[in-house]
């Protein structure tokens, strides 16, 4: 039988301070076997003197020279070969892996690590000595963490290895309290060592701004709620309207009255603490009615241009906007811009934007449309005057802009404002009527008017930049007005008087006829006779007369019925008077 190794040493990895066995057997031997350590023989015999921890386990019967390591050591990593020393026999070489468990893990800042919230930050776990290097894992609460990137630092003895891991977080103000753990694991503790850090978040405070009811009407109470979290604790409040603080209000709630500037104007709500303060802001749905946010503007503009006015209203609900011609209800436009294009003078004058909220309320406003072009001039064609009297002829002119010029012609006469000269009869003044805008009024007087000076057309002319309106006046002859008038008024004051006559003779016939109650009338025949007087008729007149004739005839109609009224009474009177001495 030849001598040979039945079972050679292992690669095998033990734990630092385990035991290890090492195998070897020998087959068909008795000789001197012996171990060596990377190539250094450790001696002869079961007891290793110079390796207390060594030991060599014989079992002669079966060719056994296990090596056995107790308390294993780093320095035990090493190559190791059997060897049967009399057979010049050599084992395979084989490697003693020593594991070594990384130290505890330190996160720095641990136990409480204070973070601002918002504010980036690497989480950082550290691991020393470890064989192998030891793997990194993160947990936050228990739940896996990605995202960790580490380093390794190989120790001086060039087998133990320093681990640092890194966990971007980029905290919020919900981290707070939250556990970060590191695992550090190698095969020498599969299940890894922990260290775990609590975050301290330090936040503004996180605020959530309510209001009550959610809609109103202007006018009506609203409550503000302001609900906050901070860390570290909130320290105050601030209210605000627009941007302007409300003088005041310090609580968490706030309670107003909501006008239409609420609609517009956010209501806000500033919490502070030591880190910082956080500002919300709310509008609140308040219905109100129309409110003129851009006012239109008069607008002046030539002939044929393009026109735009503008007019905006605020109003909520949603209103409705409509631009129309005063004196018109054509609905012109329905937004903001009314747009006239080529407009003519006809399109002068004032416009109106009205805005109405549904069941809230309606607003308008007006806006001047001038538009320069040539005077236009709207007399009457016929005009009246009494001969005799003094007559005038008016022209009215509208003209934007102003005219430059005005002339009058009749006949031979022509007259321009400080130009020429005119009869005597004839003058020429210049007014502007309050009723009629930038109107000018000239008026054509003539004195003493003759014959001459009826039906004959009188041209009224004005200029200006843009070029000439003119108007053929003529003159016609009426009667006295005035003459009417005051024959009015006399014949009413006088109805008037006889009136009140009538009333006091009727009462004092009664008052009469009531003293007489006693006395009884004794002949059935008596003869009452009334005497009337004759008055002249106005109805005897000729047919000729002239107008001014008949108007004073007509005037005096009157006149005559209470003359005769008054003849019908004095006739009473007579009659009573003869009755009463014929008894």
């Amino acid at each position: 039988w030849c001598i040979r190794f039945s079972q050679e040493p292992a690669d095998q990895s033990v734990v630092l301070g385990e035991r290890v066995v090492l195998s070897c057997v020998v087959f068909n031997y008795s000789g001197i076997v012996q171990w060596t350590k990377d190539g250094l023989a450790l001696g002869i015999g079961e007891g290793l003197r110079a390796w207390p921890r060594y030991r060599v386990l014989r079992a002669l019967d079966i060719g056994q020279y296990n090596l056995e390591i107790s308390n294993s050591e780093l320095s035990d990593d090493s190559l190791y070969e059997c060897q049967a020393t009399e057979a010049a026999l050599r084992s395979r070489r084989a490697k003693l892996n020593v594991l070594i468990p990384p130290e505890d893990p330190v996160v720095d800042g641990s136990p409480e690590l204070l973070l601002m919230a918002g504010t980036p930050y690497n989480l950082t776990c550290v691991t020393r000595g470890a064989k192998p290097a030891a793997h990194i894992q993160w947990t936050k609460d228990g739940v896996a963490v990605e995202g960790a990137y580490q380093s390794t630092e190989v120790l001086p003895d060039r087998k133990r290895v320093t681990t640092r891991s890194y966990l971007p977080i980029t905290p919020a103000d919900t981290d707070s309290g939250c556990n970060f753990t590191c695992v550090a694991s190698n095969p020498a503790v599969p299940m890894g060592k922990r260290a775990t850090v609590t975050l301290n978040v330090h936040h503004p405070p996180t605020v959530t701004l309510s209001i009550e009811p959610r809609s109103v009407l202007e006018g009506e109470r609203v409550t503000f709620t302001c609900q906050a979290s901070a860390n570290p604790p909130i320290m105050g409040y601030r209210w605000a309207k627009g941007g302007v603080l409300l003088e005041g209000a310090r609580e968490s709630v706030f309670v107003t009255t909501a006008d239409h500037s609420f609609f517009t104007e956010p209501v806000s709500c500033q919490v502070f603490n030591t880190v910082g303060n956080t500002n919300v802001s709310i509008l609140v749905d308040v219905h109100f009615g129309p409110i003129l946010v851009v006012e239109p503007r008069p607008v002046t503009v030539d002939v044929d241009s393009d026109v735009t006015l503008n007019c905006k209203w605020s109003g909520n609900p949603p209103l409705t906007l409509t631009w129309t011609k005063k004196g018109s209800n054509m609905v012109l436009s329905n937004n903001n811009q009314l747009y006239l294009k080529s407009v003519s003078q006809a399109d002068a004058g004032q416009y109106v934007c009205k805005a109405i909220v549904p069941r809230i309320g309606v607003g308008e406003t007006e806006v001047t449309l001038t538009v320069n072009g040539p005077p236009i001039i709207s007399s009457d064609p016929v005009q009246y005057a009494v001969r005799g009297e003094r007559g005038e002829i008016k022209c009215y002119i509208a003209s934007t802009p102003p005219p430059d010029k005005i002339v009058w012609a009749w006949k031979e006469n022509v007259w321009e404002k400080e130009k020429g000269t005119l009869m005597e009869r004839y003058t020429v003044e210049q007014s502007k009527p309050p009723s009629q805008g930038g109107a000018v009024l000239s008026t054509l007087t003539i004195n003493n008017v003759m014959e001459s000076d009826f039906h004959s057309p009188y041209n009224c002319t004005a200029w200006n930049s843009f070029g000439p309106g003119t108007m053929i006046i003529t003159l016609e002859e009426t009667d006295i007005v005035p003459v009417g008038i005051i024959a009015g008024g006399t014949v009413g004051s006088s109805i008037l008087l006889l009136m009140f006559l009538l009333a006091l003779a009727f009462f004092l016939y009664r008052q009469r006829k009531g003293s007489r109650r006693g006395v009884t009338l004794g002949k059935p025949d008596i003869k009452v006779e009334t005497v009337n007087k004759e008055t002249h008729s106005l109805e005897e007149e000729t047919a000729d007369v002239s107008t001014a004739t008949r108007m004073v005839k007509a005037m005096y109609s009157p006149f005559k019925d209470d003359m005769d009224l008054k003849q019908d009474i004095r006739s009473e009177s007579d009659t009573r008077e003869e009755y009463e001495l014929k008894v």
